[in-house]
């Protein structure tokens, strides 16, 4: 049996539909005294006039015969639930009001339809010139508030609603648009990331080079001085897999200007690069600037924003992390992050220390014992040593049963085996633990070894996609096949998809990464983000050889103004607009978006007014498109980010 209320001013008409007989009842109610059952209407002899009136002339020769006993239950129970929703404003969110309809809408009240949400004009003035590289969550002028215990004020810690910035940020003075890929790999203006402070403090390490009105990526590197691509020859002799399409997925911990990450997409290996906020290396905003994936971030005393078991490698070249520090449990946050068979690649100290003791200003000694606690940390928690060369060491992740089975039966090892009191792929605000998370049987056969080789697993429904609610391998079928049609839709509507014009992609609320799946063979990468609040679809994400992070669209992202071309979302405030408001939303996006970059945003018709007028208080340039199949419940909005300077500022 259904229910459903239709009213008219203060008169409401309460339907009682049966989907067995498919018979209709109908009672009229009132919202001031809240009084049901005036008498019942046999089905389509009920109807509402434009006048708001009603005809009380039952069609001849209809009958029905009702328990009146049992209704008068049923419907006193339902006069509680109305009489609090009419004593409410949600009374027009929970009722179909249809008096806010067209003509024709009133002519039938089975039919109600709901008005778009309209908002009042709004114009966001421009934030100050200092404020152009601000990272809301990383923001150095408050890390004076937290503590400096394993350097957690360099952790997300947002502004609370009172204290975010309802403005506009600016670009540098002087800010050009950026290179394109894959140019932008070796090049990139000044202007636009205007620090120097790389530049003369590793000068000899040959990381950046200012040259004119540019800086230049010669690939050099603390511990690869032959340059990046000589390194990583080096590492494929040592790791076969990263040939084969075996090694997929890389994060680099301490990225420096992601130079490693650079050369490995040019190797078929998709890489994260991490590195905090800082005041003077701006690490992460050289790497995006240069169109390689990157994301701020700091092993400290969070979990790192991504699921268990998802990286095929991880890759440390003297990032100044402490890993034999505080019970190892850096290293066990490597452990969890890295898939079973993955690899955790070192380079520096205290690999190699026999020769490098002496450049690293401390004994010999001293490197020994660093190496020997580290191995013997590495070992505790089920990795093994895999291969090792000059400064290179390689370490795999165990998947054999017995090494994790070991742990648990001993009550005194350290670290110990988790329980399961946290789920593993809690990610978001979660605190790191001093434990190993031991692969189940069902990720031991998404280890690296059972999955896959690229670029086939890009097609083959993970394992763990049955952990997702409704998940399933025809579902993922059909979810490709449909962003495939989106994407060549959206290719129509906006030309400049699939060029050199856009390289630095988000999706900003993806399900199995298919929006990112369509686009694999274009010059983009596409940085896939699942809402900490929905269903825990990342791991399949990572399977399928994408990559991505958890958050939450309520707070800002982890990366610096001026850092993607484009943006897409699909029903992202339809899903989020009751916890989140939208102005701070569009800000966001507003901030992240490059000067001359692209939104499309895919939303229900009832949300579109609202989301366009935002749109144009931020200076963009937008027109409305319909969907690949033109329905009017959902549009697509295109817009444009214009590119303009601060009122104090030259242009």
């Amino acid at each position: 049996m259904r229910q459903k209320l239709h009213c008219v001013g203060k008169k409401c008409l309460f339907e009682i539909s049966s989907s067995k007989s498919k018979s209709h009842s109908y009672y009229l109610l009132s919202k001031d005294s809240y009084l049901f059952l005036i008498k019942p209407y046999q089905s389509e002899v009920y109807r509402i006039m434009k006048n708001g009136k009603q005809s009380s002339q039952p069609e001849k020769g209809s009958s029905r015969i009702l328990s009146l006993t049992v209704l008068f239950i049923a419907l006193c129970g339902f006069s509680f639930y109305l009489g609090g929703m009419f004593c409410s404003e949600r009374v027009k969110i929970e009722v179909n009001d249809v008096t806010s309809t067209t003509t024709k809408a009133v002519a039938s009240p089975m039919k109600p339809t709901v008005s778009p949400l309209q908002i009042k004009s709004v114009s966001f003035p421009e934030c100050s010139s200092e404020l152009q590289d601000y990272t809301p969550c990383t923001d150095p002028k408050r890390w004076k508030r937290y503590g400096v215990h394993r350097l957690s004020f360099l952790e997300r810690h947002c502004p609370p609603v009172y204290e975010k910035n309802e403005c506009l940020i600016p670009p540098p003075d002087g800010y050009k648009p950026p290179i394109r890929w894959p140019k932008s790999r070796d090049q990139c203006w000044y202007k636009n990331v205007p620090y120097d402070w790389i530049n003369k403090q590793k000068s000899n390490q040959h990381w950046l080079k200012k040259e004119g009105d540019k800086f230049h990526f010669p690939g050099g590197g603390t511990m690869f001085p032959r340059g990046v691509s000589h390194y990583v020859d080096q590492m494929q002799d040592l790791i076969p897999e990263m040939k084969d399409g075996t090694v997929r997925t890389a994060i680099d911990t301490g990225c420096g200007v992601a130079s490693w990450g650079g050369d490995l997409l040019d190797r078929g290996i998709l890489t994260i690069s991490l590195a905090p906020r800082d005041n003077h290396e701006a690490q992460v905003q050289f790497a995006l600037e240069r169109g390689i994936p990157a994301i701020l971030g700091v092993i400290s005393t969070q979990r790192l924003p991504f699921p268990s078991n998802s990286f095929d490698m991880a890759h440390c070249s003297r990032c100044l992390i402490p890993w034999t520090e505080f019970g190892g449990i850096y290293l066990l946050e490597i452990h969890r992050i890295v898939r079973p068979g993955g690899f955790w690649v070192l380079s520096g100290p205290p690999v190699n220390y026999n020769r490098r003791w002496r450049g690293w200003n401390t004994t010999m000694e001293d490197q020994k014992s660093d190496y020997n606690k580290l191995q013997s940390l590495l070992t505790s928690m089920c990795f093994k040593k895999y291969a090792q060369k000059d400064d290179i060491a390689v370490w795999q992740k165990l998947s054999d049963k017995s090494c994790y089975d070991k742990i648990a039966k001993n009550m005194e090892a350290y670290p110990p085996k988790c329980d399961d009191s946290i789920e593993p792929d809690s990610a978001w605000y979660t605190p790191l633990r001093p434990c190993v998370v031991a692969p189940t049987a069902k990720v031991k056969n998404s280890g690296l070894g059972s999955i896959p080789k690229w670029p086939e697993r890009l097609n083959v429904a993970p394992e763990r996609i049955s952990d997702v609610h409704g998940g399933s391998a025809s579902g993922l079928k059909h979810d490709d096949g449909k962003w495939k049609s989106r994407v060549k839709h959206y290719k129509n509507v906006l030309p400049a998809l699939g060029t050199d014009k856009i390289r630095n992609v988000m999706d900003m609320n993806t399900v199995y990464g298919g929006f990112a799946a369509a686009l694999v063979k274009d010059p983009v990468w596409v940085m896939n983000v699942v809402s900490s609040h929905s269903a825990n679809t990342l791991p399949v994400v990572f399977d399928r050889g994408l990559i991505g992070t958890y958050h939450d669209w309520c707070e800002a992202f982890s990366t610096y103004p001026r850092t993607y071309d484009l943006l897409h979302l699909d029903s992202l405030f339809t899903l989020e607009s009751h916890r989140c408001e939208m102005k701070y939303v569009l800000l966001e996006m507003d901030r992240i978006l490059r000067p001359g970059g692209y939104v499309i945003m895919r939303e229900s018709s009832y949300f579109m007014d609202a989301i366009t007028m935002l749109a144009k208080g931020t200076r963009w340039n937008c027109r409305r498109e319909e969907t690949e199949y033109a329905v009017e419940s959902e549009k697509i909005l295109v817009c444009q980010k214009k590119l303009w300077f601060s009122s104090n500022q030259t242009s």
